[in-house]
C-alpha cells in the first residue's frame, strides 16, 4: 500500500517565511513529457540477502501479521481498467504490463471483460480517503469494484491471510491527481496484487518500501516477481517449502548474485516503524511529529543502523523542521545525504535530499553550489523516471543560472522543466506555485 507522506511540498530556507520575490513567472506550457522504456539496474546485492528479502516480503504483511501460505495467481492473468480512466493511466498501464511480461516473465495482459482477474478502478481522491485515510491507493483481494469493496468491508473475504490461491483482486487509484502519482500507484499496487504484500524499510532498491523513494519498479522488484512466478513454486506452499526451493530459483534467475555478501541488514523494529508512521501522519501536531522523527533517529543510532533507514529518518526529521528551525533542518539533511551517499544504490534517495540542500544554497546566494548539487541529481532523477523531482531540480538550477547572470540559459532550462512538471504535478497552478516559490529563495536586492 502506498502511503501518503503528509509533508507539504516546501523547501528549506534560512527564514521561516520567504522574502518577497520578483514578479510571478508567466510561461507558455508545453505538453506533458514522458519517459522512454525503463532500463532498470540489475540487482546488485548477493542472492543470500535477496532470499531473506523475498521471505520477509512474502510471508508477512505491513502490519507485522504473519502469512501462513504462499499465494499467487496460477493462470494467465488478465487486467481490466475501469472507473475514471485518464489518458496517462492507460498508456502507463500498457508500459507496465509490457515490462512485467518482458522482465518478470509473467503471463499478463489487458482485457475488457468483466471476469478479469485484476480490476484497476480510478476513483476520486476524497472517495478513496474515506475508505483508507492514510493511503494514496490500495489493493484488496476477492473484489472487482469499489461497490463490492464497500459491501465486503470488514469481512473475511478481504483477508489476504486466508488466501491459498489468488483469483481476483481490485486496485483503487486516485483519478484526480498528477499523472506521475497515478503511475507510481499502478506500479506498487499491481506488484503487490501479483506478489509480495509487505513493505520493508531496509530495502534500498525497491518500491516495496514505505519511504516512497522509488517511483517505478526496479530491477530488484522484477527479480522478486519473476521468482514469485517461477514454476518451482505453487500457491499454498508453506514458508519452509518456499525457503527450501528459493536458493535454487535465485541461482538460476540471478547467477551474478551467487557470491558471498556482507552483513545482512537486521529486521526493522516495530517501535521504529511506529515512530516513522507517527512522524508522517497528518493527524498529530507538528511538535509531536518532530518528536516521533527524532525518536526514530535515536532508535536507529542505538541499533547501529546506517544506509536507507538512517537516511530516511533524518530526511523526515529535516522536512518537519522546515519553518521551525532551519539550522536543525540543514543538519538533518546533511546527515541524510551522507547516509545515502555511502552506496550508489541509494543515489535516487540522495537526489531527493538534494532538492532540500539546493534550497539552502540558493537561499544563501551560492549559485555555484546550487548548480553542483543539481547537476549531480538531475541525471539520477531522469534515470529513475521521477518527473516531479527532475523538474524541481531543473527549476533550482535555472534560478542559480539567473543568479550568475546567465539568464538565457536559465530561461531555457526553466522552459525545459515544464514538460516534466506537467507530468509530475497535478495542475499548471501547482507548477507556477513551485516556480514562484523557488524564484523567491535567492537573496533579493534591497533598493537604495
Amino acid at each position: 500500500m502506498k502511503r501518503l507522506i503528509a509533508f507539504a511540498l516546501m523547501f528549506a530556507s534560512a527564514c521561516a517565511e520567504l522574502p518577497e520575490g520578483p514578479e510571478p513567472i508567466r510561461l507558455d506550457f508545453p505538453e506533458a513529457r514522458g519517459f522512454a522504456a525503463a532500463s532498470p539496474d540489475r540487482p546488485s546485492r548477493p542472492n543470500s540477502e535477496i532470499a531473506l528479502d523475498f521471505m520477509d516480503l512474502s510471508f508477512q504483511m505491513e502490519s507485522g501479521r504473519e502469512l501462513p501460505y504462499f499465494s499467487r495467481f496460477e493462470q494467465p492473468i488478465t487486467v481490466r481498467l475501469t472507473g475514471d480512466v485518464t489518458p496517462s493511466m492507460r498508456s502507463d498501464l500498457d508500459a507496465l504490463l509490457k515490462r512485467l511480461r518482458d522482465e518478470a516473465r509473467i503471463d499478463i495482459s489487458l482485457s475488457s471483460t468483466e471476469t478479469a482477474n485484476i480490476v484497476i478502478e480510478g476513483v476520486p481522491t476524497r472517495t478513496l480517503q474515506r475508505m483508507a485515510p492514510n493511503a494514496a491507493c490500495f489493493v484488496v483481494p476477492n473484489a472487482s469494484s469499489f461497490d463490492e469493496l464497500r459491501r465486503a468491508r470488514g469481512t473475511a473475504a478481504l483477508d489476504w491471510a486466508r488466501l491459498r490461491t489468488r483469483t481476483r483482486a481490485a486496485i483503487f487509484l486516485p483519478s484526480n491527481v498528477a499523472p506521475q502519482e497515478i503511475r507510481d500507484c499502478l506500479h506498487e499496487e499491481l506488484a503487490q496484487a501479483l506478489g509480495p504484500l509487505n513493505d520493508l524499510y531496509r530495502l534500498p532498491d525497491s518500491v516495496f518500501n514505505d519511504d516512497n523513494i522509488h517511483a517505478v519498479l526496479t530491477g530488484f522488484d522484477m527479480l522478486i516477481l519473476r521468482a514469485y512466478y517461477a514454476p518451482d513454486l505453487q500457491s499454498g506452499m508453506s514458508k519452509g517449502q518456499v525457503a527450501q526451493r528459493l536458493p535454487r530459483i535465485l541461482a538460476r534467475l540471478n547467477p551474478r548474485g551467487e557470491r558471498a555478501g556482507g552483513q545482512i541488514p537486521s529486521s526493522t523494529s516495530r517501535i521504529w516503524i511506529n515512530s516513522i508512521e507517527a512522524a508522517l501522519s497528518g493527524g498529530t501536531s507538528p511538535d509531536r511529529r518532530r518528536q516521533a522523527a527524532a525518536r526514530a533517529i535515536a532508535i536507529g543510532q542505538s541499533l547501529g543502523w546506517t544506509g536507507p533507514r538512517e537516511g530516511f529518518a533524518n530526511y523526515a526529521y529535516g522536512r518537519l523542521q522546515i519553518g521551525n528551525d532551519s539550522v536543525v533542518a540543514l543538519g538533518a539533511f546533511n546527515t541524510a545525504s551522507r547516509a545515502y551517499s555511502q552506496n550508489r544504490v541509494t543515489d535516487i534517495h540522495a537526489a531527493h535530499v538534494a532538492v532540500q540542500l539546493a534550497a539552502f544554497t540558493l537561499n544563501s546566494g551560492d549559485a555555484d553550489a546550487t548548480i553542483t548539487i543539481t547537476d549531480q541529481a538531475i541525471p539520477v532523477a531522469r534515470e529513475h523516471q521521477n518527473a516531479s523531482l527532475l523538474s524541481l531540480l531543473m527549476m533550482f538550477k535555472a534560478e542559480a543560472l539567473d543568479l550568475k547572470g546567465d539568464t538565457d540559459a536559465g530561461m531555457a532550462l526553466r522552459l525545459d522543466s515544464l514538460g516534466w512538471a506537467r507530468y509530475g504535478f497535478r495542475s499548471r497552478d501547482e507548477v507556477i506555485d513551485r516556480l514562484n516559490e523557488i524564484a523567491s529563495l535567492p537573496p533579493q536586492e534591497t533598493p537604495s
